[in-house]
């Protein structure tokens, strides 16, 4: 049984980055999401990992980010990767979803995602209105989402940055 849980660093840091690596390859590093969490640490408390017995086989990582001169208080959602031996069965969308879960628990008002909205929109992201979030890089406005968590992701608006 596949177990959700909170990311812990010292045990689950190496297995993701191998996870990360497998899933997309090393043309990752260069893409504009890259650029945010670079310099930026991730929220383990947010975080999920999937875990079958021991094994890292999905994650859902977490960053914070700020946005708009407003500097208003957000999650950033990704990347999310799951071993493809489990790909197919939506542990993608439930690591994302616990991850979000968490992040409402924890008072944060808005996740904001870069994927596949098909795929996202199911649970809760929907898309931004195109020029609405902009980024430090190219990014195709189409797959820009957001959802609410404790707070309204509809008043996101402007650059988003690392804090």
């Amino acid at each position: 049984m596949i177990e959700i849980l909170p990311e812990t660093p010292a045990i689950h840091a190496a297995a993701i980055e191998d996870l990360f690596d497998r899933t997309f390859g090393p043309g990752h590093f260069a893409k504009t999401a890259e650029r945010l969490r670079e310099y930026s640490a991730s929220v383990p408390d947010v975080s999920r990992v999937a875990i079958l017995d021991g094994e890292v086989v999905g994650v859902c990582r977490v960053w914070p980010l700020v946005v708009g001169e407003r500097r208003d208080r957000a999650l950033f959602y990704g990347p999310v990767a799951v071993a493809p031996s489990h790909r197919g069965d939506r542990l993608g969308l439930r690591v994302t979803q616990a991850a979000m879960e968490a992040g409402r628990e924890a008072g944060w008002p808005a996740a904001i995602l870069i994927g596949a909205p098909v795929y996202f929109t199911e649970i809760g992201f929907v898309v931004t209105p195109r020029g609405r979030l902009s980024f430090p890089g190219p990014q195709d406005q189409s797959r820009i989402m957001v959802s609410d968590l404790a707070g309204e992701a509809s008043a996101l608006e402007g650059l988003v940055t690392a804090p």
